[in-house]
């Protein structure tokens, strides 16, 4: 499938055509616009990857619908814990165990030895196989393109659907008579969060059949297999000490780590072979590389089939590598990665994206379903942990956001069969503790209003804390809560007119005019023309966030249009950037403008200025219904400036955070899926490319 080959936006990729004669191919660079002259890594003709601090930070991520993955950098230099070639989740989508860390190497031509790893230790770089790495493209997966003497391959990385399984597919372009190539594997072992030290306990005895190597690390560990056709294997028994993975160190964690080699894999090769190593937890025995790869490579074209524009196909694949697997029928959506699970108020809002913008329905009622049968008291969990232990309800808005789900659902799908049968008593439950009063202090107000939170909670999706500091406490009556609430209660009213319940649905319709006219009294700042942030007794704070915006953004608009046009402004001039919005202005004495450090300075800065990629969407939303017909021109103009962004961090996907200032590098995850949804959500809804 060669779209990305066709007339892609110049402002997010660039193409061009190699002129190497071995390689004479169009392959994927990244824009110029986006990097320092010093980090550039495109010329004229091709792809050079001249320095490898640039290079570095270009990442690449494989998913398998089960919550595992395989990543890297384009050099296959890992600079993360969490990167690694197998990330298996053993109890989908959770239980995730880096098994394999990396498998480097060495082409060996007429005595002459090409090592193509590259690995950072403390204070360098060993060995130099970034220098024989030609050209990285991001098509429907991660290609590699080396070139070392006179040998010349392609490599193809992906992760295989609904498996623990990855493939690494070797297409031998030109390879003298005698060349062979080794495969060095370097095993971590551990649990996904953590790291690998020399020990005594690592097993010692793997057995080897048939060019299938079958490990388990530690005795009560997770077996796995490394697949290799037609291959020898030598064993070398041996710890591979201080890995050294730069991005942990940057976040103040610990950054060191030891692997253990079982051996080295010996393959012969010659021009025009073509064949594949199975990484997988599940026993490869005549299994074929080549059958699963097509498997899954026609699975990704029928994704994308029958979409035209460039843009939306990448963030349609990007968009596939979140909905995974939870118990044996269900689906959710993982958050981020590389170490989020599913939280439910980033499945809510990401849920009408990533599933029913391309067509996924049936997703989009088994995740629907996930979270209602799972609400206690009212609310719908905030997250499953790691380890599958009971989910944590430490969230106000998660619930709200799911009526805003459900409604994009059945707009999409009419199905009023299963949300009568299935979500309507989770609606109803939802709506009835909200009025009696729930957990953390979640209630409804004589005013109408909802108030929610206590002294030490953080339960908006402004959540960092760290110890018992709450960075941004946000205890009352918040603005975007309130907006939420407004809209469930007409969403509500919506679907009981839907059920034959009339009389019922107009009394929820006058509860939400209540909010509406409470809502106007309390938090229009008529000295600084725009919404209060949050209100508490007496306290109002006026700090200029984001959260304002869903007063216009959510289906229900809860404010006129002349004070919404105020919104707009003052969120441009504070808070837009051409990557989403700040989470506080810069001229407020709380704002951070770097995200960075320990862990104390970055859940420090995270909601206090970073700059947040999802928030487009809603801004986009507030826009278009503000100006109508005449803002399409701005939103259409945000979104080719939000473009070249997936050419940086994460190729191909979009990250979570940005620093506020400029030039807004991207930290966080390098994959977030309501990041993905709401660009994804926007530009079809809107058909801002058409």
């Amino acid at each position: 499938m060669d779209w990305l080959n066709s007339k892609a936006s110049s402002t997010m990729i660039d193409l061009y055509s190699h002129k190497s004669e071995k390689l004479n191919r169009n392959i994927l660079s990244f824009s110029k616009r986006n990097m320092k002259a010093k980090d550039s890594i495109v010329n004229s003709t091709e792809i050079k990857f001249k320095n490898i601090e640039g290079a570095k930070k270009l990442e690449w991520i494989e998913t398998n619908g089960l919550g595992g993955w395989a990543s890297s950098t384009v050099y296959g230099l890992n600079t993360r814990r969490y990167h690694g070639l197998l990330i298996a989740a053993k109890n989908p989508p959770v239980g995730r165990i880096n098994l394999l860390s990396k498998l480097d190497e060495t082409v060996i031509v007429n005595g002459q030895d090409y090592q193509l790893g590259s690995n950072q230790y403390p204070g360098v770089v060993h060995p130099n196989g970034f220098e024989y790495l030609k050209s990285f493209r991001r098509d429907l997966f991660p290609e590699f393109y080396y070139e070392c003497g006179e040998v010349n391959f392609k490599k193809t990385i992906t992760s295989i659907n609904n498996e623990n399984t990855t493939l690494i597919i070797y297409e031998i372009i030109t390879a003298p008579a005698n060349t062979e190539i080794e495969f060095r594997p370097f095993v971590a072992g551990r649990d996904y969060h953590s790291l690998s030290h020399a020990n005594d306990s690592i097993n010692r005895d793997p057995s080897f059949e048939k060019g299938i190597l079958k490990l388990q690390p530690y005795d009560d560990g997770t077996l796995f297999y490394i697949s290799v056709p037609d291959s020898e294997f030598i064993f070398q028994l041996d710890w591979y000490y201080n890995f050294s993975y730069e991005l942990e160190k940057y976040r103040g964690l610990g950054f060191l780590e030891d692997l253990f080699c079982y051996g080295v894999f010996k393959k012969k090769i010659k021009s025009g072979d073509k064949f594949g190593i199975i990484i997988s937890t599940n026993n490869p025995n005549k299994k074929d590389a080549q059958k699963l790869f097509f498997s899954e490579e026609t699975r990704r074209k029928q994704l994308v089939s029958g979409v035209d524009e460039e843009f939306v196909k990448i963030l349609t694949l990007a968009a596939d590598q979140f909905i995974v697997k939870r118990k044996e029928k269900l689906r959710t959506i993982i958050a981020g990665y590389h170490w989020f699970t599913d939280w439910g108020r980033d499945t809510m809002i990401a849920l009408p994206g990533l599933t029913l913008s391309t067509g996924r329905f049936n997703d989009a009622k088994k995740i629907l379903l996930t979270f209602a049968e799972s609400i206690n008291e009212g609310m719908i969990p905030n997250r499953f942990p790691d380890n599958d232990e009971t989910p944590e309800y430490n969230t106000v808005d998660a619930s709200l956001w799911f009526f805003v789900a459900v409604k994009k659902y059945y707009d999409y799908t009419k199905n009023i069969k299963f949300i009568s049968e299935v979500i309507y008593p989770a609606l109803e439950e939802i709506i009835d503790w909200y009025y009696k009063g729930t957990c953390y202090n979640i209630h409804v107000d004589k005013d109408g209003l909802l108030s929610a939170g206590e002294t030490g909670t953080q339960i908006t999706w402004m959540d960092a804390k760290v110890g018992d500091w709450v960075v941004t406490p946000r205890n009352g009556k918040a603005v975007e809560l309130n907006a939420l609430w407004y809209n469930a209660l007409l969403i509500y009213a919506e679907l009981l007119m839907l059920l034959n319940s009339e009389k019922v649905s107009e009394h929820f319709k006058l509860e939400a005019r209540k909010v509406k006219r409470a809502f106007a009294r309390t938090f229009w700042n008529k000295k600084k023309d725009y919404l209060y942030d949050v209100i508490n007794g007496d306290k109002k704070d006026d700090s200029i966030r984001p959260n304002q915006i869903f007063a216009i953004s959510l289906p229900y608009q809860l404010i006129s249009n002349e004070k919404a046009m105020k919104v707009l402004e003052i969120v441009n001039e504070h808070l837009l950037t051409p990557v989403g919005l700040r989470s506080l202005s810069p001229s407020d004495p709380n704002y951070k403008s770097i995200y960075g450090g320990g862990q104390y300075e970055r859940d420090g800065a995270y909601h206090q200025g970073t700059v947040w990629s999802w928030l487009l969407g809603p801004y986009i939303d507030a826009l278009l219904k503000t100006n109508g017909e005449s803002g399409k021109a701005e939103a259409k103009e945000i979104i080719e400036r939000f473009k070249p962004h997936l050419s940086q961090a994460g190729i191909g996907t979009i990250s979570e955070i940005f620093d506020g200032n400029e030039p807004h590098h991207p930290r966080g995850c390098i994959a977030q899926a309501w990041g993905i949804a709401e660009i994804l959500r926007v530009v079809k809804e809107y058909e801002l490319l058409k």
